[in-house]
């Protein structure tokens, strides 16, 4: 099933087109799928420290515009944001 994650924030900087497809074979929980984001950004940023920790700290977002848990199971394709933490003052 194709997953597209849209990007956000400081997350945009994975890639130019503002999101990333994953072709997913099963049912993946959020917490499994921050590690495939995880992976994907070992493979196409040399293990860029900065964006495994935007990954590690980000809220993610259904299709129903609802924060989701690292518990949500994502069964079917669908699009999947990714909202990284915003700092500032």
């Amino acid at each position: 099933m194709k997953i597209v994650l849209e990007l956000f924030g400081a997350s945009r900087d994975f890639s130019e087109k503002g999101h990333i497809d994953f072709e997913i074979q099963k049912p993946i929980l959020i917490k499994e799928f921050r590690k495939v984001i995880s992976n994907y950004l070992n493979e196409e940023f040399n293990g860029n420290d900065s964006f495994l920790q935007i990954v590690k700290n980000s809220a993610f977002c259904s299709e129903e515009n609802e924060i989701i848990s690292d518990n949500y199971k994502i069964t079917k394709a669908q699009k999947i944001s990714i909202i990284p933490p915003i700092g500032g003052g």
